[in-house]
């Protein structure tokens, strides 16, 4: 028999309440027809509240160990408790990037800008060493005379 450890749907309209339950993978979600309760899930709740998700580690453990496997929210649970280890992210498409044109456009101007910027730089260090140059001259003039 394939058990599995999933959500069972509770509670009125709008107001949804899950029983997190083993069944036979090949029951249908409130068949009534379930294993055990594991425990309850209750997504009206604050995320950091602590009765939000609440599991009997020790039955959960059992299951695991007799071969559920947890469906993918369960899973998230699980791992939030640290009975499992937690699943990678999946590695994100590029199409939030913009294209490679645009890209090209962007770094183009940016270096633009820098190159503008080092000139400008240089005309400053430059008047600044020109601004200086003189009085020293004249200075030296003064002292000659």
């Amino acid at each position: 028999m394939a058990t599995v450890i999933r959500l069972a749907r509770y509670g009125a309209k709008k107001r949804p309440y899950y029983h997190i339950v083993v069944t036979d993978s090949r029951n249908a979600r409130n068949s009534g027809n379930v294993l055990e309760v594991v425990g309850k899930y209750d997504p009206m709740l604050a995320r950091d509240n602590e009765k939000r998700v609440v599991l009997n580690i020790d039955q959960v453990k059992a299951w695991i160990a007799k071969g559920a496997k947890p469906s993918d929210r369960v899973y998230k649970f699980l791992a939030k408790a640290g009975l499992v280890a937690a699943k990678p992210a999946p590695v994100q498409t590029k199409k939030h990037l913009q294209s490679e044109k645009t890209q090209m456009k962007i770094k183009d101007k940016a270096d633009k800008l820098a190159k503008i910027a080092e000139e400008k730089a240089a005309a400053e260090a430059a008047a600044k060493a020109a601004a200086e140059a003189p009085a020293e001259t004249t200075a030296d003039e003064t002292v000659a005379e």
